[in-house]
């Protein structure tokens, strides 16, 4: 329920009156004494759903903006009159309303910051995800999710789309855009100072920190995320969800991308560096296109029948550049989707092929520890590099002929070149007792034809 006070300018407060009467809505009407050009101010309680085709109605009969119209939440209405009324735009019974229109773009002003604070805040964000990456640590990524101000933005743009309200859209895509830069250039010049510290995680391989490789090598369960964020960012606005949550998920979708740029331009891995960026721009697309398509088939329209056509045709424009982007950039993520399925497959069909290999009588005394299929690290599209299968046993030494049996199970499963390595951790009882401990590795290596004992 909404408590709507509208103070009326001099010649409409009759106009006003009937409209009210005519909706059967019981008002409280007052003059208006202050000088200010303002006749009377009406007060009255209306349902939620009837807030914004009230307000549009009221604009077709001449109360523009420059009336004062103020809304207000209202907790309880005790007035058989009221019940009447919300009846009536319950819509078939159903309860549930939508926020209107204009309380809609008041919502997006409030979650979209002062561009000094949005600032501050957005290269706090950036220190944190950083560091959160280069450490590895979920825990201090979310953190940076936290206090991520990129919800305001990311509905005032497609607010202002659908709506017809240039100075909304236009300060929701500058916000975006400027946004996601500073992040990735933060994130630059942190990771830059982390290198020049020596404070390289996995020592030499950058990429090797979990929560950064998800980053540089994204599949198609990104768009997931990023499409949810965007449909979830216009339900909390327009059905009264909490926003907080909301705006974790796109921040979530957009910070740890754009700090995964910053890193690994900081240390020049130009193809997984691609890679994060091609994420935080598919991320950025599906966001806009999910929460642009959920306002549309919402009902937002900017006010009166005639508005309608002009707004439709932008509306379709970004809607158009919105999915071919994501339709081109879609091509890179399937394939390492696809790179990920194949390489599922392999590991297990490897570790089937392992255990019946090892199974045989000439390979007694030795276990399967570990089946890896390692990738070539060229990002931001992999492909296999080789299966490594580790095995355990007591006697020292290799055996000649395992590699190239392995190889021979192994590589029919998989249509790409393949090496097949075999790594034996050779163990001995110390002390007497009966603890076992490492005390040697080998390896055999097998491609093609070739046969190497390291």
């Amino acid at each position: 329920m909404r408590y709507l006070e509208i103070a009326v300018q001099e010649g409409k407060r009759r106009a006003v009156l009937d409209i009210l009467e005519s909706e059967g809505i019981e008002y409280v009407v007052s003059d208006e004494t202050s000088g200010r050009g303002y006749a009377a101010v009406v007060r009255f309680p209306v349902p939620t759903q009837a807030v914004e085709p009230l307000l549009d109605r009221l604009k077709r009969a001449g109360i523009g903006e420059e009336a004062s119209v103020v809304v207000i939440n209202a907790e309880t209405v005790i007035s058989e009159g009221f019940a009447t009324l919300r009846e009536r735009y319950s819509r078939g019974g159903q309860t549930e309303s939508r926020t209107s229109r204009q309380v809609l773009r008041t919502k997006a002003d409030e979650l979209t910051p002062p561009f000094a604070i949005y600032t501050v805040m957005l290269l706090i964000s950036a220190v944190v995800a950083t560091a959160g990456l280069l450490a590895d640590s979920p825990a201090v990524v979310i953190g940076a999710m936290v206090i991520a101000p990129l919800l305001g933005p990311a509905l005032a743009a497609n607010i202002g789309i659908v709506t017809g309200d240039d100075r909304l859209k236009r300060t929701g895509f500058t916000y975006q855009i400027a946004g996601v830069a500073m992040v990735v250039v933060a994130s630059i010049v942190l990771a830059m100072l982390a290198r020049l510290a020596g404070l390289e995680p996995a020592g030499v391989d950058i990429v090797a920190a979990t929560e950064l490789e998800e980053r540089v090598a994204p599949n198609l369960f990104s768009l997931a995320v990023a499409l949810g964020a965007g449909i979830a960012g216009i339900l909390s606005l327009t059905r009264g969800f909490s926003e907080a949550i909301v705006g974790v998920m796109i921040a979530a979708a957009l910070i740890p991308p754009s700090a995964a740029v910053g890193i690994t331009v900081a240390w020049g891995m130009s193809g997984a560096a691609i890679g994060a960026g091609v994420l935080v721009i598919v991320n950025l697309l599906s966001i806009n296109l999910a929460a642009l398509a959920t306002l549309w088939i919402a009902g937002y329209r900017p006010q009166g029948l005639f508005e309608v056509s002009p707004t439709r045709t932008p509306t379709y424009t970004y809607a158009a550049i919105f999915g071919i982007g994501l339709l081109v950039l879609t091509a890179p993520l399937a394939g390492v989707t696809l790179l990920d399925f194949h390489t599922t497959e392999l590991r297990s069909a490897a570790e089937d092929e392992v255990e019946t290999v090892l199974a045989e009588p000439q390979y007694d005394g030795l276990e399967s520890d570990e089946v890896a299929v390692e990738l070539d690290g060229d990002y931001p599209i992999q492909s296999v590099d080789r299966v490594v299968v580790t095995v355990s046993g007591r006697n020292p030494g290799t055996e000649p002929g395992l590699a190239d049996r392995l190889y021979a199970e192994i590589r029919p499963h998989s249509s790409e070149s393949l090496v097949v390595e075999v790594q034996y951790v050779v163990a001995e009882e110390s002390g007497g007792d009966a603890e076992r401990e490492e005390t040697s590795r080998s390896t055999s290596t097998v491609l093609g034809k070739s046969y190497t004992v390291r």
